[in-house]
């Protein structure tokens, strides 16, 4: 991979009413003319991802959003796309222009943010038409603001700056299996090469969480579950860690050594991307499920399912097998994710390699505000084939140091 992933970069959301000049703020932001800027109102529609560098700052994703007072029909869609936007945002730069006026759509979408807890900067744009004076802004919302013209590209530096000053530092984890292994620990990656692993490469959590064990000094060896025991019978010592995908656990786990430990990919990005203890909370109602019952299932990417999908097919038969009958199960991919959960009794989610942490937090976070459990593949499958407590074993008291 040549880039950091999308799902790794700092998010940044652009806030505003309509023509207040947030495309033409990207543009001053990036030195780039990525944004279409008209003196029309509204002429963003949808929310427009731009994965770039922006220096000092870093890789990050800027997402420009459409106005906060689009009117009409179509404009209370577009709204809701806004909204929507918030459940990613590790950082907002909610813009007003310098006209100043009535800040009623500013201050709610400010105490929605900060409901959230995301760190927000104020933007005061367009100095070089008006000058509005500060703290009659201030006492509407109550943060600091930073003055700038994106047309004249003035004060684009103090805007960096605050940026930096206000970007949280744990948008995301500083690694993925780093602090459950020691430099040299011999770790066993088992990345079956089915029909549903893209052709040439490998995904992305295997990627990434190969990367982190080099970053970390450890050797990762890496085979098919095919491969699994000739590898085991060549090695002098027995791994220090096995890594495997949640599919093969069953098959896995009988052959691995009882004391070697053993965790998957899915549950190392859980812990990684979100809440462990919430997702294994999750995992442990499964017992609860009674025939009849809805399920969620909720996938990060949108795919094309193949023979055999984890989250279409095999993640269903299993839930079902364990029940003892058939389940009402319902699956939702991509951004998309129900408003009303009340009618569902668990949330299954895959390992979310494609959200940045703040989207699946939120995820995890609404779902234990309205007490509903939640789980992830990879742990609902260990719970499923009664390994879960050996799964989790490598993460107890980081053990491996």
């Amino acid at each position: 991979m040549q880039q950091t992933p999308n799902s790794n970069r700092l998010h940044i959301a652009i806030f505003g009413k309509r023509n207040v000049g947030k495309s033409s703020l990207i543009n001053a932001l990036t030195a780039q003319d990525i944004a279409l800027v008209s003196d029309l109102a509204g002429t963003t529609t949808d929310p427009v991802y731009k994965a770039m560098e922006l220096l000092p700052i870093g890789p990050v994703v800027i997402i420009d959003t459409a106005g906060l007072d689009d009117e009409g029909e179509i404009g209370e869609l577009r709204i809701k796309k806004t909204k929507e936007v918030m459940d990613k945002t590790d950082l907002a730069l909610l813009v007003i222009d310098g006209n100043g006026g009535d800040l009623s759509f500013e201050k709610e979408w400010y105490e929605d943010l900060k409901k959230r807890k995301i760190p927000v900067v104020g933007v005061i744009n367009k100095i070089d038409e008006n000058q509005v004076a500060l703290e009659d802004i201030q006492k509407v919302i109550d943060i600091a603001f930073v003055k700038v013209s994106a047309k004249d590209k003035l004060n684009i530096d103090g805007l960096k700056k605050a940026i930096m000053a206000a970007a949280p530092e744990d948008f995301e984890k500083s690694t993925i299996v780093g602090d459950i292994v020691k430099p040299k620990a011999r770790v066993l990656v088992v990345a079956p090469q089915d029909i549903q692993a893209p052709k040439g490469r490998l995904i992305l959590p295997q990627v990434q969480i190969i990367r982190d064990l080099l970053d970390n000094d450890a050797m990762a060896l890496v085979v098919k579950d095919s491969e699994l025991e000739d590898i085991l019978a060549s090695l002098k010592d027995k791994p220090d860690l096995v890594i495997t995908d949640s599919q093969v656990f069953k098959k896995v786990n009988s052959i691995i050594p009882k004391d070697v430990p053993l965790t998957s990919f899915s549950i190392l990005m859980a812990r990684y991307k979100g809440d462990l203890n919430s997702l294994v909370k999750g995992a442990r109602a499964i017992d609860t499920l009674k025939a009849g019952d809805k399920v969620l299932i909720a996938e990060a990417c949108t795919h094309h399912p193949l023979e055999g999908d984890i989250g279409r097919e095999k993640l269903p038969i299993w839930l079902q097998e364990k029940v003892g009958g058939k389940l009402d199960i319902t699956v939702c991919a991509g951004s998309g994710f129900p408003e009303d959960l009340s009618e569902y009794k668990l949330i299954v989610h895959c390992g979310a390699c494609m959200f940045n942490r703040q989207q699946l937090m939120s995820r995890i976070k609404k779902a234990n505000m309205e007490e509903l459990p939640i789980t992830n593949f990879g742990i609902a499958i260990a719970h499923i084939n009664g390994i879960l407590d050996r799964v989790l074993s490598a993460f107890e008291e980081h053990s491996m140091k």
